[in-house]
């Protein structure tokens, strides 16, 4: 897990120039919580209590520091999503449970930062481009998914659209709702974008990885809570 500037800063900070890590993470709290426009130099080292001739220890400028976010970003959500769409799996369904663990869990998915870029890129066409291929990457990753468990290339990339903008809509809404409602209602996502139903095998797996029984997943021994 990521740590934040908090936990990354020493107690005592005289005659230190701060750290690459540090540095990055005080742009990245701040383009979640304000925007791009707010990460500049000297509104960081403001956050950071340093110099603003410190940062220059570790980036060239302000434009190394944004491409460093855009780096993190890359490498965190979308090679952590190629990842889970590679994963092993005997179904399509375990298969689909394994992508969703990206929208559950922040370590592999971070949908504030993808919220984001996805922002930053209504003013930067350059980076419009780079989210436009890194979209375009993981909806493939998530077509060749389906197309390895037997569905036919055209009705896979659909599928793939399917599951793909049902989550960017719920980035893009800032859907905010407890894990619990969520993951319960994921068994039905499953059949729905595969037409197949997970067994109770796979739910279990896939419930105890995330802390929750097999039972209340699938609404058993009285859990009937509204998903």
């Amino acid at each position: 897990m990521e740590r934040s500037v908090k936990q990354l800063k020493p107690e005592k900070t005289t005659g230190w120039r701060g750290s690459e890590e540090l540095w990055l993470q005080a742009a990245y709290e701040t383009l979640i919580e304000q925007g791009v426009e707010a990460v500049k130099v000297m509104e960081l080292a403001k956050r950071l209590d340093l110099s603003r001739t410190s940062f220059y220890g570790h980036f060239e400028n302000r434009e190394a520091l944004l491409q460093a976010l855009v780096e993190r970003w890359r490498q965190k959500n979308t090679g952590n999503l190629l990842a889970r769409t590679q994963a092993y799996a005997e179904t399509i369904a375990e298969a689909l449970f394994n992508l969703f663990d990206c929208w559950l869990c922040d370590d592999l998915f971070d949908a504030r930062l993808d919220f984001a870029i996805r922002n930053w890129a209504l003013s930067d066409p350059e980076l419009r481009a780079v989210l436009e291929a890194s979209d375009q990457e993981r909806i493939d990753a998530i077509r060749e998914m389906f197309v390895r468990f037997g569905f036919e290339p055209d009705e896979a990339r659909v599928r793939a659209y399917t599951v793909y903008y049902t989550q960017i809509g719920y980035i893009s809404m800032m859907v905010d709702e407890p894990p619990e409602p969520r993951i319960r209602r994921m068994p039905i996502y499953v059949e729905t974008f595969t037409g197949t139903h997970p067994t109770e095998a796979e739910v279990a797996r896939f419930a105890s990885r995330h802390g929750m029984s097999a039972d209340f997943v699938q609404r058993r021994s009285g859990g009937q809570a509204a998903l």
